[in-house]
This record gives structure tokens, C-alpha cells and sequence, in this order.
């Protein structure tokens, strides 16, 4: 007879939970982000969450994203719930090079869009060239 101390599918289910989040703690919401010019998009799959209920904040350059799906009461029988519900919550660390006051949200068909311009001080800008000389009022560049 053979005595097993541990069980694989259990371990298993464990491994899944812990990557892909439970109903009582859910996973992470997937997301998406690129650069399109002086600006930075990240949008957020958020089927089934209320607009009412997602919070954004800024600190320092943290961007954190909570949303909640609630479960639907009511007098009725579950007869299969493999959507999360609960919080979710993602954090992101944005750099400096952005300017994190003019961050523009938008929420539609379970999509939530961040905006974020790319500051001032980190575009590229010219800078003028003058020359040594005193009596000249040439740049470097004209002569």
C-alpha cells in the first residue's frame, strides 16, 4: 500500500490560485500599454466593473489602479462562477520622464484608457550655439 503525503491535483489547484487569483483574492487585471508620439497609453481590461468603482492614484510616480467587481445577489442558484470578483488592484512605477498631473482616464465598454503626456522638460528642444566672440551677434551654426 502506497501512502501518499502530498496530492499532485491539489498542488496543483494551489498553483493556479496563486497565479491566476481565486474569486475571494482575484488576479491582477491584464493590461496593454505602447507610446503613440509625446504620449503613453495603458488601458486596462475591466469587463463588469462599474465606473463608479475603479479608483486611480498618484504618488510620487506610482500609479495605482483599484477596480471591483461585486457578486450579483439575489434569490438564486449559482450554477457556474469562473469570473473573479472582488478587488483587483495594479501598480505601476512611471518614470520621470512623464507628467503624471495630466493623466487622462477613460472608461468604456469594460476598457478603462490612461493617457499620459510625455513631460515638457523630457522633449527633445533645441539649444541655441553662440560664438566666443563678443563684437559678433552670429551663432556658431550661421557662420
Amino acid at each position: 500500500m502506497l501512502l501518499r503525503t502530498t496530492d499532485p491535483f491539489r498542488d496543483f489547484d494551489r498553483l493556479t490560485q496563486q497565479i491566476f487569483g481565486t474569486t475571494n483574492r482575484p488576479a491582477v487585471m491584464p493590461m496593454d500599454a505602447w507610446r503613440e508620439g509625446d504620449r503613453f497609453v495603458i488601458e486596462f481590461d475591466l469587463p463588469g466593473v462599474a465606473a463608479e468603482s475603479i479608483d486611480l492614484e498618484v504618488e510620487r510616480n506610482v500609479l495605482t489602479v483599484r477596480a471591483e467587481r461585486v457578486p450579483r445577489n439575489g434569490d438564486w442558484e449559482m450554477l457556474a462562477s469562473e469570473r473573479p470578483r472582488g478587488v483587483f488592484s495594479r501598480q505601476l512605477v512611471l518614470g520621470d520622464n512623464l507628467d503624471l498631473a495630466r493623466i487622462e482616464a477613460a472608461y468604456d465598454g469594460g476598457v478603462l484608457r490612461l493617457v499620459v503626456p510625455v513631460a515638457e522638460k523630457a522633449k527633445p528642444r533645441k539649444i541655441e550655439v553662440t560664438s566666443g566672440s563678443a563684437d559678433s551677434g552670429r551663432t556658431a551654426i550661421e557662420a
